[in-house]
């Protein structure tokens, strides 16, 4: 089972999506807004990934946070602010075959599919 977490007006959620089509690879799209985020899934996914790999510190939620939001940043304020604010978690990320990948570009994902 593959399986595509973001949100769906995000270009680079679009890219990959359209890459999984092209390429005919099934996959599940969970989108953190409509389908919700839960908690324990976080937490397993950083302990995997790492909350410095979730964050997303380019996006527009995380440069509008205060600089005490930003400051001591650990894994448990990351998550936190990640399950606050779901556009904070960089995207997509992508489960396939019990293996966790954050971000796309598609020679990675050729990689991953064998494409």
């Amino acid at each position: 089972m593959t399986i595509l977490y973001g949100i769906k007006n995000c270009d680079t959620i679009k890219k990959a999506k359209k890459w999984l089509e092209q390429e005919n690879i099934a996959y599940e799209f969970h989108d953190y807004r409509v389908d919700g985020l839960d908690p324990k899934w976080l937490g397993d996914i950083e302990s995997v990934l790492g909350w410095e790999q979730l964050l997303n510190t380019r996006g527009t939620t995380y440069r509008k946070l205060d600089e005490q939001q930003k400051t001591d940043m650990d894994s448990q304020k990351a998550i936190g602010l990640m399950m606050e604010y779901p556009a904070m978690i960089k995207r997509p990320l992508l489960v396939h075959q019990g293996k966790h990948y954050s971000g796309f570009k598609a020679d990675i994902y050729a990689e991953i599919f064998n494409a």
